[in-house]
């Protein structure tokens, strides 16, 4: 499991340029069920999303694809951790 750390390098209009083609790339990866959710931080600096059923190299591949990274929008940071503890409702989520 990852998360997904953006931290924006542009204006917040040059953010807004691009959000419609981030928000579409992001709809494919739900489709996939490769993420799990996804939003902006606050106060609105980047954004976080959580992903699943990766390995490094596929994130980090994802990644690649994103608008926002392709305009030049974002830096990411990608951070791997395993679910130890939990609230059982979250279990549907988890890496097998």
């Amino acid at each position: 499991m990852f998360i997904i750390i953006l931290h924006y390098k542009k204006p917040l209009a040059t953010v807004e340029r691009h959000l419609a083609a981030h928000a579409e790339y992001l709809d494919g990866l739900y489709r996939e069920k490769k993420i799990i959710f996804s939003g902006p931080r606050i106060p609105r600096t980047g954004g976080v999303i959580l992903a699943r059923h990766l390995t490094r190299e596929e994130a980090e591949a994802q990644i690649l694809k994103d608008p926002f990274y392709m305009h030049g929008v974002a830096d990411y940071e990608l951070l791997e951790c395993k679910a130890t503890k939990f609230d059982t409702s979250f279990e549907v989520f988890l890496d097998s």
